[in-house]
């Protein structure tokens, strides 16, 4: 992955922030959400575009406030690109889920993921209704757990390898029946790549016209790779970048056989995105 060019920001010097305080930004800026959103009394939708809420803006602001402080780049769905030349860029969807939390649906999320050159480097994807926190590092793996990083519970998938027997989360809604046991349209993507994670899900699928942007999933792709999902994009594009208009199939699996299977089920009845 090649970030923008250009001069970096005060905290951006390579060396200088240790992946444990980048994690402890990207707490503050998870905490930061459920605070400013208890003071908004109308969580429907009153946005600039078509789908935006009221509480995506005030979220925004919240999470904008802290890594404009951090000095840290930043791609957010509701405010775009900031800073573009930094060489760490926190890739961020303030409220993933916005239906779900503006109709009662306890299942949406703030997802942040920063990124270095090497893709993204530490994550944490918090559950806004229940509390619960993901998060991972680079090279040292995926827990649960809102506490200190050693603290958290480690994550592991269940280890399904038939597509017949698995319980498949999906955005979208393919042309045909992929094959699945069973299917979960939960909504909030960010969570549903983290439920794979877990072993709550056997494997999560983008199926049908629907597409995910960089924001709905770097967070958790992170979380899903250090716990040892194998996940992909349908059409075999690279998942990390911060392009404000990327869209990707995002598919994730327990294991590789389930996601080879997934990606030749999902192949077969929609095509290319």
């Amino acid at each position: 992955m090649s970030l923008p060019p250009g001069r970096a920001g005060p905290l951006d010097r390579v060396g200088v922030v240790d992946d444990d305080d980048l994690l402890e930004t990207c707490h503050r800026v998870v905490a930061a959400v459920p605070a400013a959103l208890a003071g908004l009394a109308d969580w429907r939708p009153d946005g600039d575009r078509p789908g935006q809420y009221a509480l995506d803006l005030t979220a925004d602001r919240a999470v904008l406030d802290i890594l404009d402080r951090a000095g840290l780049g930043v791609l957010s769905e509701e405010s775009g690109l900031h800073r573009p030349g930094s060489e760490l860029v926190a890739v961020v969807d303030p409220v993933d889920g916005s239906t779900n939390a503006s109709r009662g649906i306890p299942w949406y999320a703030t997802s942040i993921a920063v990124l270095d050159a090497e893709g993204p480097r530490v994550a944490v994807v918090a559950n806004l209704a229940s509390g619960v926190r993901y998060q991972a590092v680079r090279g040292r793996g995926a827990v649960r757990g809102g506490g200190a990083f050693a603290e958290g519970v480690p994550l592991a998938p269940t280890g399904c390898s038939s597509l017949a027997g698995a319980v498949v989360g999906i955005s979208g809604y393919p042309a045909r029946h992929l094959g699945w046991a069973q299917f979960r349209a939960f909504g909030a993507a960010a969570l549903d790549l983290c439920a794979v994670a877990e072993g709550s899900l056997d494997a999560f699928a983008v199926c049908g016209r629907a597409h995910l942007a960089p924001w709905d999933y770097l967070g958790a792709l992170l979380v899903c790779g250090e716990a040892g999902v194998a996940v992909a994009d349908r059409d075999g594009l690279d998942l990390v970048t911060v392009d404000f208009e990327a869209r990707r199939a995002v598919l994730a699996a327990a294991t590789p056989d389930l996601l080879t299977a997934l990606t030749d089920a999902t192949r077969a009845a929609d095509g290319p995105i």
